[in-house]
Order: structure tokens, then C-alpha cells, then sequence
């Protein structure tokens, strides 16, 4: 049977429109990116952010698991993205992904609608 390998490495879109760019992965998993979302309470604000990730390899690299943190330049919040990587018999790889959003509270008080 075929193993089905997936590369994080490259340029991803997703059906939002939102997209991102990841570096190679190195020996250890770690990479590095830009996310470009097209998804903001100020769309005229957004700018290019950048993330820091983790792909777990095992050997051989099949459809992996990966988690990366984004880092959003244009607002006071951070997102966390993880998922697993998956690779169709034609060889299409899809990401699928779930993220949870933290947004800056002014106080303990405030904290319950952050995230």
C-alpha cells in the first residue's frame, strides 16, 4: 500500500479565503510562516502575521498532526490552530484544523469572554 505523506511545507487557502505560507519543516518538525486572514472585526486593519508551529513526525511522515500559533500584528489576540494533514488516493492533501482565539482582557473580571 501507498503511504500517504503529506508536506506542510507551502501555500495554503481555506474556504474563507484566509491564507498561509510554511516554511520547510525542520528535523525536529519546528517551522515558521505568515497568515494572511481575510476573516476581522476591521478588515482594513488586517496585515500580515506571523506563526511559529510543530508538525509531530514519525517515521515515515504519514498524514501528520501539527499545531501552530498565530500571532495577529493588527489586534490584541493570539490564535491557536491544530490538526492533521491528509492525503486523498489522488494525492490532494487537505488540512483540517480546529482553532481557539484569545483576545486581551482588561481584568480577571473580564476574562469569561475571551476566548
Amino acid at each position: 500500500s501507498r503511504l500517504l505523506q503529506c508536506n506542510l511545507t507551502g501555500n495554503w487557502t481555506n474556504d474563507l479565503g484566509s491564507n498561509m505560507t510554511i516554511s520547510d519543516v525542520n528535523e525536529k518538525g519546528n517551522f515558521i510562516g505568515l497568515y494572511n486572514t481575510s476573516v476581522a472585526d476591521h478588515p482594513n486593519k488586517i496585515q500580515q502575521s506571523p506563526l511559529v508551529g510543530f508538525q509531530h513526525l514519525k517515521n515515515p511522515i504519514d498524514q501528520p498532526v501539527f499545531g501552530f500559533t498565530v500571532n495577529w500584528t493588527f489586534s490584541d489576540s493570539i490564535t491557536i490552530f491544530t490538526g492533521q494533514c491528509f492525503v486523498d488516493k489522488d494525492g490532494n492533501e487537505t488540512l483540517k484544523t480546529m482553532w481557539l482565539l484569545r483576545s486581551h482582557a482588561d481584568n480577571t473580571k473580564n476574562n469569561w469572554n475571551a476566548t
